[in-house]
């Protein structure tokens, strides 16, 4: 059966999400006129095993050279005795079967790849995408893997989250770097990392970030980071191209379904299933306050408290005027109160009050005050006893 469908009505991660819990086997197809791009992913009982993509197509081999993991002679024989050989054994068995590689290291690489690709495609916000099931026995795998896509999920979202961050400085994929002005606060010399060096000396003036992530074999958001630590050190500077396509910017959908996802699981007890959720609406748009509340109750619920209130802190930067300024002050005084903060938690409670004056949960908080002072009270009463 194939399930097929345009990105904007059915996000990239809705499809990987709904591969996983149906345990399907297939191949998926995801294709982008606008990025002129294609990316498929293999899957197997709902489990990531192959992901490649047509802007990045460098092989296994490659790639191993390029990290210094292997030698060109140690490839060269990996290479010859795939050649001599017609039992179908992938290059990276042999390469472990020759000693040129540990299975480990094997393993890391071919997963760091798999990777690279799933959070590329996770990225497009258009485009068109389709899943057909079939015997997946013949993949172009380098190596036996299978990779979760939960986990896939979930570290998609942190990297999309760290996207937030590195907006500040790097606001889409299509500014073009250039190296900045030398004066005499810059040190003489640069002290850089390779990968660093690597990213330095493919600038012209002329390629943006994207062109640059292409032509070094390089993940877009490896090359925004690098991008972002150039600037802030004052090594580059960006230009913004007279026209940016549409394609360069970075990613923001409707987190809204994801939201109400996370709250429906909670409230049935499913923490980790309301914790994935909110990542996703976080994945989606990493600025929206609603998706970080609903992922710090259910960090809460967890019992990561120190998460939650990460979480609650980067919720309350959406500041007064956001819908979920009041929810996210209700929080912040529960969190507060188990640390031991009781006029944080007093000043959070009151602020909610004022919006939310009446109903069984500003009884609850009434409630949760009146214990507060009481508490603050015997420690008062105590401390000058």
């Amino acid at each position: 059966m194939a399930i097929e469908g345009p990105l904007r009505e059915l996000g990239i991660h809705d499809v990987f999400q709904l591969l996983d819990l149906s345990r399907k086997t297939g191949a998926l197809r995801v294709t982008s006129e606008l990025r002129d791009n294609e990316g498929t992913v293999f899957f197997d009982r709902g489990r990531v095993i192959f992901a490649a993509i047509r802007s990045n197509p460098h092989p296994l081999g490659a790639v191993l050279l390029r990290a210094g993991k292997l030698s060109e002679a140690d490839l060269e024989r990996g290479r010859a005795t795939q050649a001599a050989h017609s039992d179908g054994k992938r290059l990276g068995e042999i390469l472990v079967d020759i000693g040129a590689i540990t299975a480990r290291e094997l393993e890391r690489q071919v997963r760091s790849q798999i990777q690279a690709v799933v959070f590329e495609l996770m990225s497009w916000r258009e485009g068109f995408f389709s899943f057909e099931e079939r015997d997946v026995s013949d993949a172009p795998a380098e190596a036996s893997i299978r990779i979760s896509t939960e986990s896939l999920l979930m570290e998609g979202a942190r990297r999309i989250d760290e996207w937030s961050r590195i907006a500040d400085k790097v606001p889409n994929l299509g500014v073009i770097p250039v190296l900045a002005q030398v004066n005499d606060d810059h040190p003489t010399l640069l002290d850089l990392l390779p990968n660093e060096w690597e990213v330095l000396s493919a600038i012209d003036g002329a390629r943006d970030l994207r062109a640059i992530a292409t032509s070094l074999g390089r993940s877009e958001f490896d090359i925004a980071k690098i991008a972002y630590g150039l600037v802030t050190t004052g090594v580059i500077e960006l230009r913004t191209p007279e026209r940016v396509s549409v394609s360069a910017a970075l990613p923001v959908e409707d987190p809204g379904p994801h939201v109400e996802r996370s709250a429906a699981a909670l409230s049935s007890g499913r923490g980790e299933e309301a914790l994935a959720a909110a990542r996703l609406a976080i994945a989606a748009d990493p600025g929206h306050a609603m998706g970080r509340l609903a992922a710090a109750r259910a960090l809460g619920r967890l019992g990561r408290f120190s998460d939650s209130a990460e979480e609650l802190r980067r919720a309350a930067q959406a500041g007064e005027g956001d819908p979920a300024w009041p929810e996210i002050q209700l929080e912040l005084g529960y969190a507060a109160a188990r640390r031991g903060d009781i006029e944080a938690a007093l000043g959070n409670w009151e602020m909610y009050l004022r919006t939310h004056p009446s109903g069984f949960t500003a009884d609850r908080v009434r409630q949760a005050m009146e214990c507060a002072v009481r508490m603050r009270n015997l420690l008062e009463a105590h401390s000058g006893g």
